[in-house]
């Protein structure tokens, strides 16, 4: 006999199923809507119990706990070594007594220019356990951009690591850290040159006993934790600042892997940059499973690696794959365990190409920046979207896609001077209400370099956005697509680049008169490559070698241009603008411009005139890039 109580309840779960299969015709989505709710409830769920505690659970919060769970499970795998957790608890403890013994408390900031390696994690945590910040410097950096992305820091020391690409760099600017009384350690075994402490030989000699939490009690989870660079439009990189939330919050997202503990991550991305760190790092973290590491991507090594370290999980951006995709086929491609790749960038045609060939079950394409307040995720393997922007998803996480124009990147306003949102299936500029949940920390430096990445009055007098930059498309089943970045920032080599930072080194050259510098697609290639058009001054002849060497010592590699166009006028806005719509769909196609036309040489160390042949080579894919 059926009990009163049970009759209830099946009446009860009658009716929801009518009114969900109710619904369901009228807005067949909320299918897809629940299961992404049950998908992610349970990591920011998990995230908002950590924010509101008190004191805040953080990153180091978090490895404790996990050392204590399991301290003699592989942490960290790096080429033929393995480190346990308790290893590496052990000598990040040497490395905050040591610090804290040389004075340094939570507040100040200490600069980290180190490589992929075992070094850099219990450097990072080893600073985090005093509450100390790091500032997170690009290893390809050099010179002025190096100097100044110290200097925004306002850091109190620069550790190098090893590596002599990275000593050279630090020699270079030491001078300037002289004058700033900065102290610059050296990692490694090798003897430090003048200027230099060695570090290796005091961490290995400080004490290993654990850090007391009163000293970084004081922590809030908004507090910065690091800065991490990013290239925008100001001309040189940014100093982002990353709250200790942040890495909590990507190691709890990183969940939705569905991550098992005999799990193995392979991360070649740098450590410096966000996804690396957020995800590889703070998953690993969170989630008491195993990193491997790699000292920067190898396209021959990557299979190999993950066979050697037995990976089931890689992350990447989009270019990486791509890489992969263009090696020769062989019969090991699908003699791998990796089940799952997390990342970004990924273009939807090396996306099928990857997973047809090397049999990776699913990819969770993610979108998100450094300093955003908004992230996605893919988690229906649906080829080339970045996540979805359901009507119910968006009353859950709140954005808009907004009308900008082609030519000039800038917005449209109404006569009202409101922002006008796209229809369903045209790209829009994305932007993000700035609130309690949905915040944006900015940048370490000079207020208005945040305030150029905030929309104010976007629907309402007083409102404020955060501006992507970014242009996305939701089509009409509610997936979402990135489709281009606006305005003076292109990507390249998986590194975003700062057009008016390429331009400024242009301009120190003496027969340059004017630099307009763009991003132009490029087949089979990810991003956008650089290009310069250059107007010389009257009388000047293009000294090519000249410029190859100024540029290779100003710039990074994959933010020198890849090709050059010296034309005798540019054209610009009613404003003196530059525009770059006309020089980007010309692109570097010989048929069409009649400028001269020329291609980074980098084995000859100079540029060299791009011909049709040229030309062929590169749009079929011949030419190394």
């Amino acid at each position: 006999m059926v009990k009163p109580i049970e009759t209830a309840l099946y009446a009860t779960l009658g009716g929801l199923s009518t009114a969900v299969a109710a619904i369901n015709v009228v807005y067949p989505q909320i299918r897809q809507d629940l299961r992404y709710l049950r998908k992610i409830g349970g990591p920011i769920t998990r995230f908002r119990r950590y924010q509101s505690a008190q004191p805040p659970v953080t990153v180091v919060d978090r490895f404790l706990h996990q050392v204590q769970l399991h301290p003699d499970k592989p942490f960290l795998l790096f080429e033929d070594e393995a480190y346990s957790y308790k290893d590496v608890d052990v000598m990040s403890n040497k490395m905050a007594n040591f610090f804290r013994g040389e004075g340094y408390k939570c507040g100040d900031t200490v600069a980290m220019l180190i490589y992929n390696e075992p070094a850099f994690v219990w450097t990072f945590l080893g600073l985090a356990k005093l509450g100390v910040k790091m500032a997170l410097l690009n290893t390809n950096l050099r010179s002025k951009s190096l100097l100044h992305c110290f200097k925004v820091a306002e850091a109190k020391a620069l550790i190098v690591g090893q590596g002599d690409a990275l000593l050279e760099a630090a020699i270079e600017i030491l001078p300037a850290l002289e004058e700033l009384g900065v102290t610059v350690w050296l990692q490694g075994d090798k003897p430090a040159p003048q200027g230099f402490f060695s570090l290796d030989d005091k961490i290995n000699q400080a004490s290993n006993q654990p850090i007391p939490m009163k000293l970084r009690e004081s922590i809030m989870a908004r507090d910065t934790l690091c800065y991490i660079y990013t290239s925008g439009t100001t001309g040189l990189p940014k100093a982002a600042k990353v709250p200790q939330d942040k890495i909590v919050g990507g190691g709890c997202l990183f969940g939705l892997c569905d991550l098992k503990e005999d799990d193995v991550v392979y991360v070649t991305m740098p450590l410096y940059h966000s996804s690396a760190l957020l995800f590889g790092l703070g998953g690993t973290i969170e989630h008491g499973i195993t990193m491997a590491m790699a000292k920067k991507f190898s396209v021959t090594r990557f299979w190999d690696d993950c066979r050697k370290y037995n990976a089931t999980v890689i992350t990447y951006i989009g270019e990486l794959l791509r890489y992969l995709c263009a090696r020769p086929k062989t019969p090991f491609d699908r003699n791998h365990g990796v089940r799952l790749a997390f990342g970004n960038g990924l273009r939807p045609d090396v996306w099928t190409k990857f997973q047809e060939r090397f049999g990776v079950g699913q990819i969770l394409e993610f979108y998100g920046a450094t300093e955003g307040n908004f992230s996605s995720y893919n988690i229906y393997n649906k080829t080339g979207a970045i996540g979805m922007m359901s009507p119910v998803l968006k009353k859950i996480h709140p954005s808009s896609f907004l009308r900008v124009d082609p030519e000039t990147s800038e917005l449209i306003r109404d006569e009202n001077g409101r922002c006008i949102p796209v229809n369903p299936g045209e790209p829009g500029l994305l932007v993000v209400p700035i609130a309690d949940r949905t915040p944006f920390h900015g940048y370490k430096g000079e207020k208005k370099i945040t305030e150029k990445k905030i929309l104010r009055n976007v629907f309402e007098k007083g409102d404020m956005f955060f501006n992507t930059g970014d242009l996305l498309m939701v089509d009409k089943d509610y997936y979402m697509y990135f489709i281009d970045r606006l305005g003076d920032t292109y990507r390249w080599k998986g590194e975003n680049v700062a057009t008016t930072e390429v331009s400024e080194v242009l301009h120190d050259i003496e027969e340059v008169q004017e630099a307009n510098v763009y991003g132009v697609t490029v087949p089979g290639h990810d991003g956008r490559a650089g290009m310069a058009a250059i107007v010389l001054h009257p009388g000047h002849q293009a000294n090519l070698r000249d410029w190859y060497s100024h540029l290779a010592s100003r710039l990074p590699a994959y933010a020198r241009p890849l090709f050059l166009r010296l034309t005798p006028d540019l054209d610009h806005t009613g404003t003196f603008k530059q525009t770059k719509a006309q020089l980007v769909r010309e692109g570097f196609d010989p048929n069409v411009i009649t400028d001269g036309l020329y291609l980074r040489d980098d084995s000859k160390e100079t540029y060299v005139p791009l011909d049709l042949e040229a030309y062929r080579n590169i749009v079929v894919g011949r030419a190394k890039l």
